[in-house]
């Protein structure tokens, strides 16, 4: 975490870095609501998503101001946000002598947050086409999840259950939700901490206090099957083949076990699996991500571990899962050499100091670890901590994989059409 953190009196957290030098003279801040897919209310899924749009409304704002986007955009900055399974995260860089523009910018859009309901309308379309795009590619992804822990939800949510939702229904969401001390404010960059808390404590000081509403029922624990294999609903695909989901530990509870499965997944992907689609004509390609969406430590329990298969023409999901069990084997019976385990280590600590040589990502870091993770350490932890992972643990990690549940999710073609009555 950083060394200055603070929580204002209405409860949000705030964590400030500074990087002189280190920014370009940049910063970048991000605010982190603990809301998500798994917030979203019976019957209206996507509700979080569909706020986190109404926070970067397209028309202008009802006082004639401009937007957010085109306020940041004009002073040369960017912005962006993602919705998560259990957090939503907004983040924001820009010239470093605009940080006072852009906190009074973030926090007005909090306090004055009514969407018109043509703004709605036009958000929710735009979502529809989200979910469409991500539809095409199977959202194989939160099948896994759902296989494994029952009442997950994702993040993207259901077109046809927005399609029905109100100013009313988004507003008692954002109330409910986005309160003080479910929020983090986290500024990276070439700034003064004091001058950070001084700027930030009356601009952000108007958002009131809300008791914290009593917890949903949540995802469930990873279930175990009897056999271990819990196989999902086929899903369209560009390719045929199968996806394979594995639970993951607790990165707090067991942060040791959490990053043995990051780098047995970096060893998989980067000599096992590229080997196996040599020997095995019935398997095409082949790769494998840890975390949410391919982001690990992006998220907190639960999360997974998913493989992907394309295999060939009338291989089936079979071809995938007697592979992916193979290299699995292979691992947990014999631990990598050295230089294999160093490989895998090499990227993975790359990875690491590319991430924290973004301000953006360093802020999003920042948020996150602070308001999933608070006892972890900080993301300049990483590397060191992934050091320590030996390569007899990434076998252990194996073993786990191999006798926990395990989720198959077939991945289909849709059928071509057969030119019979066509026109020509």
């Amino acid at each position: 975490m950083s060394p200055y953190d603070s929580r204002l009196p209405n409860g949000l957290g705030l964590s400030v870095e500074p990087l002189p030098g280190r920014g370009g003279g940049l910063v970048s801040v991000a605010l982190t609501v603990a809301a998500g897919g798994d917030a979203d209310p019976a019957g209206l899924h996507g509700t979080a998503h569909l706020v986190e749009h109404l926070m970067f409304p397209r028309a202008a704002a009802c006082d004639g101001l401009d937007s957010h986007v085109a306020r940041v955009e004009g002073a040369g900055g960017v912005c962006n946000a993602e919705t998560h399974r259990d957090h939503t995260v907004f983040h924001t860089t820009v010239p470093a002598g605009m940080l006072t523009e852009v906190l009074e910018w973030e926090a007005r859009r909090l306090v004055t947050f009514a969407p018109a309901e043509s703004v709605l309308r036009t958000e929710t379309s735009v979502i529809a086409e989200e979910i469409r795009g991500a539809a095409g590619g199977g959202r194989v992804w939160e099948a896994a999840l759902a296989a494994l822990h029952p009442g997950s939800r994702d993040g993207f949510g259901t077109a046809e259950e927005l399609a029905g939702a109100t100013t009313a229904d988004v507003e008692a969401f954002f109330r409910r939700h986005y309160r003080p001390d479910a929020m983090v404010l986290s500024v990276v960059g070439d700034v003064d901490p004091e001058r950070v808390a001084a700027t930030v404590h009356p601009l952000f000081a108007e958002l009131p206090a809300r008791p914290a509403p009593a917890p949903g029922p949540g995802p469930s624990p990873a279930r175990a099957a009897a056999p271990a294999t819990i196989r999902t609903a086929p899903l369209p695909s560009p390719v045929s083949g199968a996806a394979l989901g594995h639970p993951l530990p607790d990165p707090v509870l067991d942060r040791s076990g959490y990053l043995a499965r990051v780098v047995l997944a970096e060893t998989l992907g980067r000599s096992r699996l590229p080997r196996l689609t040599r020997r095995d004509p019935r398997i095409t390609s082949a790769r494998v991500t840890c975390g949410y969406h391919g982001q690990w430590l992006g998220s907190a329990a639960p999360d997974l571990l998913l493989a992907q298969f394309a295999t060939a023409p009338g291989a089936g999901p079979a071809a995938a899962v007697d592979g992916w069990r193979e290299v699995l084997a292979e691992l947990a019976e014999r631990p990598a050499d050295a230089a294999e385990h160093r490989r895998a280590l090499n990227a993975l600590q790359l990875a690491c100091h590319r991430r924290a040589d973004s301000l953006t990502a360093r802020s999003v870091s920042l948020g996150r670890t602070a308001l999933l993770f608070p006892a972890a350490p900080g993301p300049d932890a990483l590397p060191g901590d992934l050091a320590r992972v030996t390569p007899a643990e990434v076998s252990a990690a194996a073993r786990a994989l191999l006798s926990g549940p395990c989720s198959v999710t077939e991945l289909t073609q849709p059928t071509a059409p057969t030119g019979i009555g066509e026109n020509r």
